[in-house]
C-alpha cells in the first residue's frame, strides 16, 4: 500500500458528505437515489448521483475501505485520470446493468458506490493478477484472480435467487465495466495476460449465455 493519492482522498470524501447527508435528509436521499420509475420518467442523473448515496455507516465504510486497498494499485499503474474513468464508468454500467435487469420494476430502488468500486477491484486484478487478498474470514491468502471469478459467480447466483438485499447486478455490471475500460486502457494486458484475460471473462459470457437462454 503507497501513499493515499488526492484522488482517492477527494472520492471517499463525497461520499462520506453526500451519504451523511442522506442520513439525515430523507427528501435528499429520495431525489438522488437509483429508481427505476425515476429513471424511465427521464431523472438520469440517479445513475451517477446514486453511487454517493449509501443506507448506512456499515455499507459506506466498506465501499470506501475497499475503494482505499485498490484504488492505488489502478493509479500507479495507469495513472488518475484512467483511474477516474474507470470509477465513473464502472459506476453508471453498474447502474445501466441494473436498469436493464430490473427496467419492469418501477418501484426498485437502490444505492451505493458498489459498482464503482467493484470496477476498481475487476481492474486492479486484471493488473495484478498474481496479487493475493486476506479476507476477514479466510486466514489464507487467495489469489486475486480466484477472488474476482468467485465473486462474480457468486453475483450471479445472488441476481437468478434475490440472495438478500444486495444490487448483486450493480456490483456485475461495475466487474464488466473496470475489466472492460481497463482493456481498453491497457491493451499491452492482451500480450502480457491472455490467459489471464481469459479466465476473468468466464463469469461475464456466463452471464450472457444464462441470459440469452432465458435462465436469468
Amino acid at each position: 500500500m503507497g501513499k493515499l493519492d488526492l484522488v482517492t482522498i477527494i472520492i471517499i470524501a463525497a461520499n462520506v458528505i453526500i451519504s451523511y447527508k442522506g442520513f439525515g435528509d430523507f427528501g435528499f436521499f429520495e431525489k438522488y437515489k437509483f429508481n427505476v420509475g425515476a429513471l424511465r420518467r427521464g431523472e438520469q442523473f440517479r445513475l451517477f448521483s446514486s453511487g454517493f448515496l449509501h443506507v448506512d455507516n456499515a455499507h459506506l465504510f466498506f465501499n470506501m475501505f475497499s475503494l482505499y486497498f485498490f484504488a492505488d494499485i489502478v493509479i500507479n499503474d495507469l495513472g488518475i485520470f484512467s483511474f477516474i474513468i474507470i470509477y465513473t464508468g464502472s459506476l453508471l454500467l453498474g447502474n445501466l446493468l441494473s436498469l436493464y435487469f430490473h427496467k419492469d420494476e418501477y418501484h426498485y430502488s437502490a444505492v451505493g458506490a458498489s459498482g464503482a468500486v467493484m470496477g476498481v477491484i475487476y481492474s486492479a486484478i486484471l493488473l495484478q493478477p498474481g496479487m493475493s487478498l486476506y479476507m476477514f474470514f479466510i486466514p489464507i491468502p487467495i489469489p486475486a484472480y480466484l477472488f474476482g471469478i468467485g465473486y462474480l459467480l457468486y453475483s450471479i447466483y445472488g441476481m437468478k435467487n434475490r440472495v438478500g438485499n444486495i444490487g448483486h447486478d450493480a456490483h456485475f455490471g461495475g466487474a464488466i465495466g473496470g475489466y472492460v475500460i481497463t482493456l481498453i486502457l491497457a491493451s499491452w494486458l492482451f500480450e502480457e495476460n491472455l490467459l489471464m484475460i481469459g479466465l476473468l471473462a468466464i463469469p461475464i459470457v456466463l452471464l450472457f449465455i444464462l441470459k440469452k437462454t432465458g435462465k436469468m
